[in-house]
């Protein structure tokens, strides 16, 4: 039998990783069902994975002073409020049209870019951006509404999700040069500051219930999140490094079949017609931007 080439490994690594997140929502709904907010999951899991993360670099004395690189407390932010985003929308609504919202990032990335990097857009960015910003009118505007506006908090969280998501791409191409150590640190550790203080805001204006007190029962899927995502993370590393950046936005792409089949089979979403039309827009100009090898896009 012949031996897997690197190829290969590199893109079932991306595939892993885009599982990872397309059923991540299963998990999160289960805790919630048992009195843990997504935000407070959020919290402890990336937490977790922080904590496990620095102590290895410590005693392996990789850990580096963050002073050179500013840039890794934006990283921070950012990637932490796209976690915030995403694992709290897709907790509390339609996986489905939460997936495909926060896909809108390739459009926003024509925007970020043009800001954080100096990229101005070329005339296929601009379709692109067009094209899903189209593809979200139809998904938001319903016949009861004027206009199109988001029905609901996953809506709006799925949007910043996406938007925050563009803004963390951007700055990790920004930070190429910082330690990927430290980049790591700052993701996950993103994840579970800014969990902490949108749940303590959450708390102070009422959105966020205090819920039940700790159980044993939370710490089987809290350690199933961590490790998916710990692991989920250093695949992607991998098969990032080791594939062109098309082949790698391309292949992540499958998150949203792996959230749409596994949503739909088990009843946490509902394939509406003005979902799928719209959705196929914003997927078709996530697709165009894998595609498109212009110089400043």
């Amino acid at each position: 039998m012949g031996r897997t080439s690197p190829k290969s490994l590199a893109v079932a690594g991306l595939l892993f990783n885009a599982l990872v997140w397309g059923v991540c929502w299963w998990p999160f709904k289960q805790l919630e069902a048992q009195g843990l907010h997504p935000l407070w999951a959020t919290a402890v899991v990336y937490g977790f994975v922080f904590v496990s993360i620095a102590l290895w670099l410590w005693r392996s004395g990789q850990l580096r002073s963050w002073r050179g690189h500013p840039g890794l407390w934006l990283l921070l932010l950012a990637s932490g409020l796209t976690n915030v985003g995403f694992n709290w929308a897709v907790t509390v609504g339609d996986v489905v049209r939460v997936v495909l919202l926060f896909y809108l990032m390739p459009a926003w990335s024509v925007l970020v870019a043009w800001w954080l990097l100096d990229e101005k857009p070329t005339p296929m960015a601009l379709i692109r951006l067009l094209l899903a910003l189209a593809g979200l009118v139809i998904v938001l505007k319903t016949p009861e509404t004027p206009w199109p506006w988001p029905e609901s908090l996953a809506d709006v969280l799925a949007l910043m999700g996406g938007l925050t998501f563009a803004i963390t791409n951007a700055l990790l191409l920004k930070l190429k040069n910082a330690p990927s150590s430290s980049r790591t640190l700052a993701m996950f550790g993103g994840g579970a500051v800014m969990a902490s203080l949108a749940a303590i805001v959450g708390l102070a204006s009422g959105m966020v219930a205090i819920g039940e007190a700790p159980a044993w029962t939370w710490l089987p899927l809290v350690a199933l999140l961590g490790i998916s995502f710990l692991f989920g993370n250093l695949a992607l590393q991998y098969g990032a490094a080791r594939l062109a950046a098309q082949t790698t936005a391309l292949v992540m792409l499958s998150e949203v079949l792996f959230a749409s089949v596994s949503s739909v089979l088990m009843g946490a979403a509902q394939w509406e017609s003005r979902t799928l039309w719209g959705g196929s827009l914003i997927l078709l100009a996530a697709l165009l931007s894998v595609t498109d090898t212009s110089r400043n896009d």
